[in-house]
């Protein structure tokens, strides 16, 4: 798993997550099997670029900053992945890296809108990322996975959305980021819950802002499982977008041992007190009865190499769904048929055109940019 988060960080890359350099600087100081040199070898690459970051901050160059920023963010979150959350260290990681991001949205020219969605007795937050030069865009509204950050998911999604026209509305759901960190919000198997209430608060907050007649769900990783459910009790969407699918989080940790990596983290964000409450939790978890439910278009990309969750995942889903549907598997012979295709991210281009398509942007991208070469030729 260890080699899987340095292929994530080397992927994110692409969209300034990262430097390769860098990267394999902080793998070189990694023991295989050993979680520790793992946190110590990314929190020391980590600290040292967000102070590299200050630097450039304090000597007025907000470009350099901003992507130094980014970078320091990226490393933060990879270290701070692996910490159970009884290390005293975790909660200082995890307000360092989002403070690195706080500070290099500051100098983005095109700024994302902080938001605050207020659930239950408490709220979730997110980023509005808008494209530019399109008005009233259409819009997904993105979750992550497990107890992933929304910040991360400006490397990829974001921009891959907003080049194509569209916004993004990422988001910290239940179990998740700040609300999990900050809020003290624990995951749901009713996620439609929370998908309702972000839909809700976008119709009545976000109408100045993009197109509300065209807000699509879509999420990552443990996310497949929520935006399946949020697609199946919300029909309000108009597609659905699941990147990794989860039938059943149980059927995925049945079998994992209670010493796994992830296991502390597992039972923190269901709020449990040891595994086997946790395993009895998950339970819940499932598509089953409720995929059929899903009534709008629907796209599965799934990595047939998938070793967290096995490709049978997608194929169940496929197989339930009665919805219009589109079913990628990228082989395993191919790059990018690991977990979310974090070993090649060019094979979600086909997920992030259907996106385009579906949303009804592709023609006036198209258009907008032909129109643009004839200026110049004129």
């Amino acid at each position: 798993m260890p080699s899987y988060q340095l292929n994530r960080a080397l992927s994110q890359a692409h969209y300034g997550g990262g430097e390769f350099a860098e990267c394999l600087e902080a793998a070189s100081e990694i023991t295989p099997g050993n979680t520790e040199s793992f946190i110590q070898a990314w929190s020391k690459l980590g600290n040292s670029v967000y102070a590299l970051a200050e630097e450039f901050e304090d000597n007025r160059n907000p470009v350099s900053a901003r992507k130094t920023y980014l970078r320091a963010f990226n490393y933060l979150r990879t270290a701070e992945f692996f910490m159970k959350p009884s290390d005293e260290r975790k909660m200082s990681t995890y307000l360092k890296c989002r403070e690195a991001f706080l500070k290099a949205i500051l100098y983005f020219d095109n700024k994302p809108k902080q938001v605050q969605i207020p659930f239950e007795d408490s709220f979730l937050p997110g980023y509005l990322f808008k494209p530019e030069g399109v008005e009233h865009p259409s819009m997904m509204i993105m979750f992550g996975g497990l107890d992933s950050l929304a910040e991360e998911l400006y490397f990829g999604p974001c921009q891959n959305l907003n080049e194509r026209g569209i916004a993004l509305l990422v988001v910290d759901g239940p179990g998740q980021g700040a609300s999990l960190r900050l809020n003290h919000i624990y995951t749901r198997y009713d996620f439609n819950i929370a998908g309702t209430a972000v839909l809700d608060w976008s119709l009545e907050n976000l109408q100045q802002e993009v197109d509300t007649e065209r807000i699509g769900i879509m999420a990552v990783s443990m996310g497949g499982y929520m935006a399946a459910r949020c697609a199946a009790f919300e029909p309000r969407f108009k597609i659905c977008v699941v990147w990794g699918a989860v039938w059943s989080y149980y059927d995925i940790w049945k079998n994992r041992p209670d010493t796994h990596p992830l296991a502390e983290i597992m039972m923190h964000i269901v709020d449990a007190e040891n595994m086997t409450e946790a395993r009895e939790r998950l339970k819940q978890f499932t598509l089953e009865g409720v995929a059929e439910k899903i009534s709008m278009p629907t796209y599965v990309l799934h990595g047939e190499d998938d070793r967290q969750n096995f490709v049978e995942n997608a194929y169940k889903l496929r197989d339930a769904l009665t919805c219009e549907k589109v079913v990628e598997i990228v082989p395993k012979e191919s790059s990018g048929s690991a977990h979310c295709q974090v070993d090649d991210f060019t094979k979600t281009f086909n997920m992030f055109d259907w996106i385009a398509k579906k949303m009804n942007n592709t023609s006036t991208v198209i258009a907008s940019a032909q129109k643009e070469v004839t200026a110049e030729q004129v």
